[in-house]
């Protein structure tokens, strides 16, 4: 049994490079007004308020540190109707070795691995439970908060996901050649730093010998590539918090579907760490309902000059920076 498929719900699992994946909760949280009042919402107030309810004892949570909860005003308040939001947030538990079974709890036999994420859900579950719907009180103005865990962190959706998506694909083919079951085998990962899958004192750009090294610890791969996060750059250029070219983004095509289904297992609900940072990654995962690397078959070759300047222009939009396994070179990492 590969590491990845034998990793239990609490446990983190280290990776070639110095990274690791790190257990952790993230929850998102939505913040609406629950009376009639319009005073201004004070951002620091919400989310004192809220760590205080946090660390209630009740709650049987781990000190959270204030790093660990995020609360955002959302834009243009006064032009919002009364039952949208005003604010959302973020909220982490990164310590979770409270869950994990301990010699005299009580327990005649080791938890299986089975029985050790059954016990995590049930928990994350009556947590959500709790903290949905409650009102913070501010000084006579109330909030009611929403609490959603993202898709991208819930395994057994995204599984139902990719499965509804092939019955459905299946079921209104009308080409009997295509009449066969599929199922997924490539991974997306975006948000990771490029830095962090770079070639140690040569370059900033991700490497593709480096990546492929990482995620191999989580199974056999087919195909890679790799380019700078448009999408996230995109988001975030309005609010000057992202610099070009400091994220990338992850295409994971596996030989199995095995592989494909416990590397998914595995990233689902961790963070991105390496080692002598404190930076912890929340990077962004799903499946690929394209077919990337088959419509990448398809591609004419770039030119030397293409790949010598990755950022000129093509038919009048701009290349970006993409790093791709040949099936020439397949071998060299099978051996």
């Amino acid at each position: 049994m590969s590491a990845a498929a034998a990793l239990r719900p609490t446990e983190p699992l280290p990776l070639p490079s110095g990274l690791s994946l790190a257990p952790r909760l993230k929850l998102l949280l939505t913040f609406f007004r629950a009376d009639l009042t319009v005073r201004p919402l004070d951002e620091w107030q919400l989310k004192s308020a809220l760590l205080a309810f946090l660390r209630d004892p009740n709650l049987s949570l781990p000190l959270l540190p204030d790093s660990d909860l995020s609360v955002r005003r959302l834009p243009d308040l006064q032009k919002r109707r009364r039952e949208e939001a005003v604010a959302s947030g973020v909220l982490h538990v990164r310590d979770l070795s409270f869950l994990r079974p301990r010699k005299g709890d009580g327990e005649t036999k080791e938890l299986t691995r089975e029985q050790e994420e059954e016990k995590y859900i049930e928990w994350r579950s009556s947590l959500v439970e709790k903290l949905e719907g409650i009102e913070l009180n501010l000084e006579g103005v109330k909030f009611r908060m929403s609490v959603e865990i993202p898709q991208s962190d819930d395994f057994m959706a995204m599984k139902k996901s990719w499965e509804d998506f092939y019955s459905s694909e299946l079921l209104h083919s009308r080409n009997p050649v295509r009449k066969i079951a599929k199922r997924p085998d490539t991974i997306i990962i975006s948000g990771v730093p490029s830095r962090w899958f770079a070639e140690t004192r040569i370059s900033s750009k991700p490497s593709t010998l480096v990546t492929h090294t990482i995620f191999s610890a989580l199974g056999k791969i087919r195909n890679l590539n790799i380019c700078n996060d448009d999408e996230l750059e995109a988001k975030d250029r309005a609010n000057k918090e992202l610099v070009s070219g400091l994220n990338c983004k992850v295409w994971v095509q596996f030989e199995s579907y095995d592989d494909f289904y416990d590397a998914m297992k595995a990233l689902c609900g961790r963070s991105l760490e390496k080692e002598g940072s404190r930076l912890k990654v929340d990077y962004e995962m799903t499946w690929d309902r394209e077919g990337y690397f088959r419509i990448a078959q398809y591609e004419p070759a770039r030119s030397n000059l293409g790949e010598r300047d990755a950022s000129a222009p093509v038919h009048g939009q701009k290349k970006h920076y993409t790093s791709r396994i040949e099936s020439d070179h397949r071998k060299r990492f099978r051996d």
